[in-house]
Parts: C-alpha cells; structure tokens; sequence
C-alpha cells in the first residue's frame, strides 16, 4: 500500500512539474509574438488561435496562425533554411526554458513525428498547423498541457494587439 501512494505521488508531482515545464516553454517561445505581429500584420483572428492553443481538440480558424508560428519559430532560430526543425537548436531551447534531458528529447522526438506526418503538405503555414494540432494532442496525452489561463495571462501581458 506505502508503494503505490508513493508511485502516485511520484506521478502527480512529474506531471506537475511538466505543466510548469510547458508553461514556461510556451511563455519563452511567445516572446517574439510582438514582433511577428508588426511584421505580418496579424489579425485578432490569430490572437483568438493563440488565446485557444493549449485547449484539447480547439480547431484553429486562421491559416495566418501557422505562419505566425513559423515566424517565432525562425527567431528563435529554431528552424533550418527549408522550414524543418532543428532538432539541436529546439534540444536546447527546451533544456535552457526548464525540461531535462529526458523531457527535452521527448518533446523534440513529438514534433519530429508530427512533422513526418505532414511532410509533404505544399504549404508551410497549413503543415505548419498541422504539427501544432498534432502536438497539442500528444502533449494532452502526456497530462502535460499547461494551465491556459495563467499561460494566456503571461503571453497577453507582452504582446499589444491594439492597432
């Protein structure tokens, strides 16, 4: 009986502790929403996407949304030049913004799968959604997804969409 409480325990604090880590992971890879806002001129369409991100089974309304991912994506210089992964790169943000070795790798492993499941769709902006809606759905999987609005709350704070 002490072991399973224990195991339980376990489970609850690294499932916690991986919504912390995503929390922050997604507050980090937000930071250049301002500017790829300026830049692409993006509408409150793409805001009310952000706002909905982490939520299971949202379905983005704004093709925009996957382009604005890409822009952030870029300046964080987490994409190579033909718009893949970096799997180095992206290996890394994670372990900077919080994730271990383990988590890191796993979290790098999920969007490298959730790419080969689109690899061949023309449009960066649409595959690029793709790979979002498929990493969201893992991460819900994991229990991991973070607390929408303590994430929202942090992210909005930075970023002024008032014209």
């Amino acid at each position: 009986m002490k072991l399973q409480v224990v195991l339980v325990v376990l489970t609850v604090e690294m499932v916690c502790g991986s919504r912390d880590v995503m929390t922050n992971l997604s507050i980090q890879f937000a930071k250049p929403l301002e500017a790829c806002k300026k830049e692409m001129g993006l509408t409150e369409t793409v805001l009310k996407d952000f706002y909905n991100f982490w939520i299971e089974d949202y379905e983005f309304t704004d093709r925009n949304t996957g382009c604005a991912i890409l822009c952030m994506s870029k300046k964080l210089e987490l994409m190579d030049g033909d718009y893949n992964l970096h799997h180095g790169k992206a290996h890394e943000f994670a372990r900077k913004h919080g994730a271990d070795e383990t988590m890191a790798k796993q979290l790098v492993d999920l969007i490298h799968g959730c790419s080969q499941s689109v690899a061949t769709m023309p449009d960066e902006c649409e595959r690029t959604l793709k790979v979002a809606k498929c990493f969201i759905a893992e991460i819900h999987k994991l229990k991991w997804a973070p607390d929408v609005e303590l994430l929202m709350a942090e992210v909005l704070n930075e970023v002024s969409w008032k014209s």
